[in-house]
């Protein structure tokens, strides 16, 4: 279970009481990694699925299959991983404690 700095809504780093906000983050590093386009992390520019290149495409396939990789190479180890027509994503994935 990865501990991390937090962000906001607006993925700025949380702060409460003058100090910066320090919490479980796998949720967060899951988001990231879906919304993040390849090339957007500097000190790994290959990292991320970039989900916005499947928003017009029926390929549901292809977005299921970049989500998986990308969190594998991250070190998760995925449950279960569903997209609804709507290009909903649903994911159970845990980091591997290992």
């Amino acid at each position: 279970m990865p501990f991390d700095l937090i962000l906001d809504e607006n993925f700025d780093i949380k702060i409460e009481d003058g100090d910066f906000v320090i919490g479980e983050s796998t949720f967060q590093n899951q988001n990231l990694l879906i919304l993040a386009d390849k090339g957007q992390f500097k000190m790994d520019p290959t990292v991320g699925v970039g989900t916005r290149r499947f928003l017009e495409s029926s390929k549901k396939d292809d977005l299921a299959r970049e989500i998986r990789q990308e969190f594998i190479k991250d070190g998760m180890f995925i449950k279960s991983l569903s997209i609804s027509p709507e290009m909903e994503i649903k994911v159970d994935a845990v980091y591997n404690n290992g």
